[in-house]
């Protein structure tokens, strides 16, 4: 089957018809660019002008940037404050005139890259890090999720959140070297493996394309890989959660 599945990041909000059965894309992915402000109703119109873009008329799946319970917004993140305990998932569906799915866009990754990619088959504590505007984590214990594990929202030295000083931003806002950020994502990545003593890790996200660049700079314990699909997770990801997890309305 067919969904539509779209992935909504600080920079932009992108989306593709995803195969559930195969995982695979079977469209190119449409981007529009994120508002400047962030707010709900500017948001939920550009998920209905995806929508429209592939005339699609089925179940969506949206990864949310932010921590989501029952369709519901439970922190900002990045947005806009108008967010907090918004019910996203009867916004969305209220102006896209379709049945839309809302999930962490962290655990909507991760739930790709454990049924179709990287982590499928892998047992055991295994945390799915998105590398992008902010640090989103999704965890998964025997292949099964356990929502809305943010890591990127521990407070790090002056910063409220550790993600502010480590996530993809922080390198493209500093102009850091692969080899300077990486050692910044790397204690990152120290308090993950304190926190949760994990048996795998897997990078998903934009940055994680260029693994290489930044591997010699990771050094804990934990085995760590990049994920497979790479910056479409999100997107296949939700497009299955739309199937697997749609609210029972």
């Amino acid at each position: 089957m067919e969904v539509l599945g779209i992935d909504i990041g600080g920079s932009g909000m992108k989306g593709a018809l995803v195969d559930t059965i195969t995982g695979e894309m079977t469209t190119e992915r449409f981007r529009i660019p994120t508002p400047p402000d962030r707010k709900p109703k500017e948001m939920a119109v550009i998920i209905k002008k995806i929508a429209e873009h592939f005339k699609y008329k089925g179940p969506v799946g949206v990864g949310f940037p932010t921590i989501i319970k029952h369709g519901v917004c439970k922190s900002t993140g990045n947005l806009h404050k108008s967010w907090l305990n918004l019910n996203v998932h009867e916004l969305f569906s209220e102006v896209t005139k379709l049945p839309v799915t809302v999930i962490n866009d962290a655990d909507a990754a991760g739930y790709a890259t454990m049924n179709y990619g990287t982590g499928k088959g892998k047992d055991g504590l295994v945390v799915m890090i998105t590398i992008g505007t902010g640090l989103g984590s999704g965890m998964f214990l025997n292949g099964e999720l356990i929502p809305n594990f943010e890591l990127g929202q521990i407070p790090y030295k002056k910063y409220k959140k550790i993600e502010q000083w480590a996530a993809g931003s922080a390198k493209d806002r500093e102009d850091l070297s692969y080899k300077k950020w990486g050692k910044r994502f790397n204690t990152f990545l120290e308090y993950v493996e304190i926190i949760t003593c994990p048996d795998l890790i897997i990078l998903g996200g934009g940055v994680s394309k260029d693994f290489k660049n930044f591997s010699k700079q990771i050094t804990i314990d934990t085995p760590v890989i990049p994920a497979e699909l790479k910056n479409n997770a999100g997107i296949i990801g939700a497009a299955a959660a739309a199937l697997h997890q749609a609210p029972k309305d």
